[in-house]
């Protein structure tokens, strides 16, 4: 009995050891294949430049990311090597069973010569295939990972974080720090961030990288007003290093910091990290505008926790929030609206107003902030009444949100409230789209787009510049006529002062390549909040 009982528990070891084998075979197979096509559809839809990137988005915005996005992801590579590897399984259990029928106790004969001697081997057959064919998968998905790890920057991830550089901490200015004066009578100020908006999109002759002019509203504005720029043309600021996506830009823009993902989880720090929003020892703007008694707003035509941003401005300034959920909530959409990322700029143009409109009526000066979606990867939204200026649809979209943003500005210009309102319009970072960008001049450098309108302050020293989006938090505040003590916070120089920005004397990409390494300082101090 006892024998029975324990041949009975043998063959349940074997079989389950069989099952995991089969299991993890055909589980490397898939893995290999979504690994190898996810990695293709990055670089094909999206112009990623770090594994920080890449880390931050899915530590922080898969669950609200859009949902056209998220459908393709699928399609592209989770169904199609799921599919594969059922249809792989379904045939292995047809041959299992074949083999089970007329093929089990046939054997294979190896003849093996050690020291001259000779030894016969017999393998079954079944497992001597296995045995080769495990080499396949194993094979895969080593080549797999190994691919991956190469375009998706995880290796140039992996070696930075290996070096430490002191440069952040040598060159942060930290803004709790700093003498801030305001003007008695306090300036608004609009601020739209402009979504992947570059001063690449207008011509040859004003200073871009095309033909034609994709933004000839925003080029007007740039040269009528002030428009820092790197070049005698239209030009922009450089994108640096963790600011190359919407909430990396944003906090470029705000605080004058990267956005830098932990390289090591300590405990159970990583996922809290992401939950209650990183660089939570920084000063921002919102944080400053918030102690001189600002009423702050901010609107997105998406779910505003996307990417972190929810906690990041409700964290720093106490922002009031208008996006997809506040636009259903007050009947500016049906419940069951949602286009392309949730509503589209022709509905948050109209939605902005409105609000404007009712701020301005306090006796509170106002911090406005929008985010345009029309021209988000990977291909931008066209409204219906948008005119086909390009076969590309991209770039249509870029002409469209050109317009709509010229007919907006228009309207903020014809509001009382403009006279004391400065409006700041600037990109959160250079476009991922990856099919607009292949033709342009062999010299040219893409750059984010900027300008303000009915600035406080004035300056000759705009163009020829070399600066980064971490410029554009001083130079904001300068805007509203406040003064800076040293001119400098964060990262960012005041682009107004004649004070020498940190690329100016770096160069950007000594910069970058600093800020790719391990920091102490900014680990602990200003993503932590523990500083000494």
């Amino acid at each position: 009995m006892l024998k029975k009982v324990l041949k009975i528990i043998v063959q349940i070891i074997k079989g389950s050891i069989s099952l995991l084998f089969v299991i993890l075979f055909f589980l490397a197979i898939f893995l290999s294949m979504a690994l190898r096509l996810g990695t293709n559809w990055a670089i094909e839809n999206y112009s990623f430049t770090s594994f920080d990137e890449i880390l931050y988005t899915l530590g922080t915005s898969v669950t609200t990311a859009s949902k056209d996005i998220l459908d393709d992801f699928f399609k592209s590579n989770i169904y199609p090597p799921l599919q594969t590897t059922l249809i792989l399984l379904g045939l292995f259990i047809v041959i299992y069973i074949i083999y089970r029928v007329f093929f089990r106790n046939s054997k294979i004969q190896l003849q093996v010569t050690i020291l001259k001697k000779q030894f016969h081997i017999k393998f079954n057959i079944a497992v001597f295939i296995f045995l080769i064919a495990c080499l396949i998968p194993i094979y895969t998905l080593t080549d797999s990972v190994v691919y991956a790890m190469d375009e998706l920057y995880i290796n140039e991830y992996i070696e930075a974080n290996a070096k430490s550089s002191t440069f952040f901490e040598e060159e942060y200015v930290n803004p709790a720090d700093v003498k801030l004066e305001f003007p008695k009578k306090k300036r608004n100020l609009i601020y739209i961030y402009l979504e992947s908006m570059e001063s690449t999109y207008a011509d040859y002759e004003s200073g871009g990288g095309y033909p034609y002019n994709y933004i000839p509203n925003l080029t007007e504005l740039a040269e009528d007003y002030i428009n820092f720029s790197n070049t005698d043309g239209v030009g922009g600021a450089h994108m640096p290093f963790g600011a190359s996506w919407t909430m990396g830009g944003m906090v470029a823009a705000t605080a004058g910091i990267p956005i830098k993902t932990p390289f090591i989880a300590d405990d159970a720090n990583q996922e809290k990290n992401y939950k209650n929003g990183l660089v939570n020892g920084a000063t921002a703007i919102g944080d400053i505008l918030a102690e001189e008694g600002y009423h702050q707003s901010i609107m997105v035509g998406s779910d505003l926790s996307f990417g972190g941003r929810r906690v990041y401005y409700k964290r720093h300034g106490d922002y009031q929030v208008f996006d997809l959920y506040t636009a259903k909530e007050d009947g500016i959409i049906p419940d069951d609206y949602y286009v392309f990322w949730g509503y589209e700029d022709e509905i948050l143009y109209e939605y902005a107003k409105q609000e404007l409109e009712k701020v301005a009526d306090s006796d509170e000066p106002f911090n406005f902030t929008m985010l345009t979606v029309d021209t988000h990867m990977p291909d931008g939204y066209e409204s219906d009444f948008c005119p086909n200026y390009s076969s590309n649809p991209y770039l249509n979209a870029i002409y469209c949100s050109d317009r709509q943003l010229g007919e907006f500005v228009e309207w903020i210009q014809d509001q009382d409230f403009y006279d004391n309102t400065t409006v700041i319009l600037a990109g959160d970072h250079l476009s991922m789209n990856t099919s607009s960008f292949n033709n342009l001049p062999d010299d040219y450098e893409r750059r984010v787009y900027n300008v303000y309108l009915n600035s406080a302050v004035e300056t000759d020293h705009t163009k020829n510049r070399d600066f980064t989006t971490f410029d554009y938090y001083p130079t904001a505040l300068a805007a509203l006529g406040v003064k800076i003590k040293g001119d400098r916070l964060g990262l960012g120089t005041n682009l107004f002062s004649n004070k020498k920005t940190l690329s100016e004397i770096y160069g950007n990409s000594y910069i970058d390549k600093e800020l790719k390494k391990r920091s102490t300082y900014y680990d602990s101090c200003v993503n932590l909040g523990k500083c000494k």
